[in-house]
């Protein structure tokens, strides 16, 4: 299934500022680029910019890659022309030059998936700029040999700087297609190993050796100490809580009265909505929208439950197939403004309604740590850390922290660099809620809920060469091994708690830096 995209999202199709003048008079050119889903252009009518119309037949089209076509051969019997999601086709107009200034442009061509379309903007041409060195790239094949060569030239000679390591790397670039653009070296940071750790999950279960990319120091010590108290103990219990994965939307009207009836509505046709959105991914399943209301805006939270991908990306194309069918279906009030995202999945951000409803993993790891164990490893007794934990939270409310707990991103950020995830992730998934209390028997019962961890072990840097490795190491690749990951994620992070919380509570913590963590 394919969604209708309004003629609002059709303005999408149009690259702004993609209007230029051809070198020696050659012509006028711009670009279309498809944000919507996979299509073909079956045909090509006509361009018309101001007044002045081009037919097909004036036309050329650069397909990438060094291939033009004639927009007059462009047809649905066998001259179709791929066009999917992401991919650039640039319009090359046999008409005059264009003056500076602001310009109609429209559009009209054909595609299998959505039929005959005419697309409707305005941009403008602008005098040159002061010119840069640009960085050089291949068109043929931009991860190629020579194509990183140059780049590394380019960045030598420009920085008056030769690098000995930063160029040597042990895989094929091409894999990086989709994960770095302008490649010409790796960043290498170490490496250290923790654990094993024991983790009772539902999903992970086992001994497992941890891989922490890190340059911090005491960071894997202190991880390491954590986790062997954990150990000692019968391992961390580890429970995934909740998965979701967002996108937020918001829809503007003219008054408080239009966005409550279309928060209405959107509740009523749920069933309508739900298939336009899973059109898009096999994988990607619409769990339900929550609806906010604010002024005269609608905000919807689209919660998506992503498979072993992270997903935003997922979540994105599909809230956008069922928003176009909103905008096409919704006639009661006018929508003044659509937005696909509102900043109100807060995507890289840490944020209040993520810590309430969950974006990504909402895990929490728990154990039991025996008293004479505690205090002959840490050095401190039950009724220490518990109440040190008491004194933090009330620091952690007077600064609005995101996390009573210590230093859950340390752990989170190390993984992550390890294993291939998204690192910017770590501004939602370093929010966390840590309890501790002190048993009948006079142990310390400890847990952290980790509100918004989002993982993968599919896609995005996951499969990249030594993020793979650390994943193997894991036993965290193939189908179905997110929620263990997320699982083995989530008992770390209590282990480095209790270690760095301990240290503190016994004022180990400096003594420990000096002795371990110094490099000066």
């Amino acid at each position: 299934m394919v969604f209708t995209p309004s003629p609002m999202l059709l303005k999408l199709l149009y690259t702004r500022g993609s209007l230029h003048n051809l070198p020696q008079e050659a012509g006028v050119a711009f670009s279309i680029k498809n944000r919507l889903d996979n299509a073909k252009v079956t045909g090509f009518k006509q361009v018309q910019i101001g007044e002045v119309v081009i037919p097909a037949a004036n036309i050329r089209v650069d397909l990438g890659g060094g291939e033009l076509r004639p927009a007059a051969d462009i047809n649905a019997d066998g001259q179709a022309v791929e066009l999917p999601v992401g991919r650039t086709l640039t319009f090359l107009l046999d008409t005059p030059a264009l003056a500076e200034g602001i310009h109609p442009v429209q559009v009209w061509f054909s595609t299998d998936a959505f039929g005959d379309l005419h697309v409707e903007v305005e941009d403008a041409i602008v005098g040159t700029a002061n010119v840069k060195p640009r960085i050089p790239r291949s068109e043929e094949d931009d991860y190629s040999e020579a194509a990183i060569a140059a780049r590394q030239r380019f960045a030598e000679q420009f920085s008056d700087t030769e690098f000995t390591h930063l160029k040597h790397y042990s895989f094929d670039a091409h894999q990086l297609q989709g994960n770095c653009e302008h490649f010409m070296g790796v960043a290498q940071i170490p490496v250290g190993l923790a654990g094993p750790l024991t983790v009772n999950g539902e999903h992970a279960q086992g001994d497992f050796l941890i891989p922490l990319a890190t340059t911090e120091g005491t960071l894997v010590a202190s991880y390491n100490r954590g986790i062997q108290l954990l150990n000692l103990c019968g391992g961390v219990k580890c429970t995934v809580i909740g998965d979701a994965m967002q996108r937020a939307p918001v829809f503007v009207f003219h008054d408080a009265r239009g966005a409550r009836d279309f928060g209405k509505w959107v509740e009523d046709n749920i069933d309508q909505i739900r298939p336009q959105a899973e059109s898009t991914s096999r994988v990607a399943k619409l769990q339900y929208i929550d609806t906010y209301l604010s002024n005269k805006f609608a905000y919807l939270r689209f919660n998506f439950s992503t498979g072993d991908a992270a997903g935003q990306n997922m979540v994105g194309r599909a809230t956008f197939a069922a928003c176009s069918w909103i905008l096409e279906n919704y006639k009661d009030h006018k929508v003044e403004h659509f937005y696909l995202e509102s900043n109100f999945a807060t995507d890289k951000k840490a944020s209040q309604i993520n810590v309430m409803r969950t974006r990504g993993k909402r895990v929490v790891a728990e154990a039991v740590v025996k008293r004479d164990v505690l205090m002959q490893r840490m050095r401190v007794t039950p009724e220490q850390l518990a109440y040190h934990g008491q004194v933090s939270n009330v620091g952690a409310f007077i600064s609005g922290a995101n996390n009573n707990g210590a230093h859950s991103a340390n752990g989170i950020t190390a993984m992550f660099i390890a294993t291939g995830q998204d690192v910017a992730n770590v501004s939602e998934s370093s929010a966390g809620i840590l309890y501790s209390e002190v048993t009948p028997e006079g142990d310390l019962y400890i847990s952290i809920t980790i509100p918004s961890l989002i993982v993968a072990t599919h896609g995005g840097g996951t499969g990249l060469a030594t993020q793979n490795e650390c994943l193997q190491m894991l036993g965290c690749v193939g189908r179905g091994t997110v929620r263990k990951f997320a699982e083995i994620v989530a008992g770390v992070v209590l282990a480095g708690e209790l270690s760095l919380g301990a240290a503190i509570s016994s004022s180990d913590w400096v003594s420990s830096h000096e002795q371990y963590g110094r490099n000066r």
